[in-house]
């Protein structure tokens, strides 16, 4: 029997489910909030859980997901080169306003609009990687290549 649900990871199963993509996402007991929480759980390496990070653009004041391996650290001056301003960090209801999900659950796809995206590259070297899910306990797998599809966001070394 399959289980309920929270709100939050429906939305983000429907976003899977409206792009074609058959990908079922699971709740864990457990806390995904962290990557490394995240590994622990599922049982993969730091570097396969998709960290989805939002930024907030300082001049523009509009947000820019950044879509990062578990075990890297984004460096800002590289996005800041691409989007042209400089960054800011997002706080909790900056990021809970453009996507409509809490820090620690935002998953790379059903935000509440569009947003800017960058993939890291280094995710491509996984056969599965694991994404979160709308809360700090919903994640589901995919792979690198389904990722960039469902995002559609522009692949870059963010190191």
């Amino acid at each position: 029997m399959k289980q309920k649900l929270s709100s939050s990871a429906q939305k983000v199963q429907e976003a899977i489910r409206q792009r074609g993509v058959a990908i079922e996402v699971i709740e864990l007991p457990q806390s995904t909030r962290t990557a490394v929480e995240a590994a622990q759980a599922v049982g993969c390496e730091v570097a396969q859980i998709v960290k989805s990070l939002i930024f907030k653009a300082k001049r523009s004041q509009r947000p820019i997901l950044v879509i990062a391996s578990g075990a890297n650290r984004v460096n800002e001056k590289v996005i800041e080169a691409l989007i042209g301003e400089p960054l800011g960090k997002a706080d909790a209801d900056f990021v809970r306003q453009q996507t409509g999900f809490v820090i620690g659950g935002v998953p790379p796809i059903g935000h509440i609009q569009p947003i800017q995206t960058f993939i890291d590259e280094d995710l491509l070297q996984y056969d599965e990687i694991w994404a979160a899910a709308g809360t700090p306990h919903a994640v589901f797998k995919l792979t690198p290549q389904i990722l960039i599809e469902l995002c559609g966001g522009q692949v870059i070394s963010i190191k």
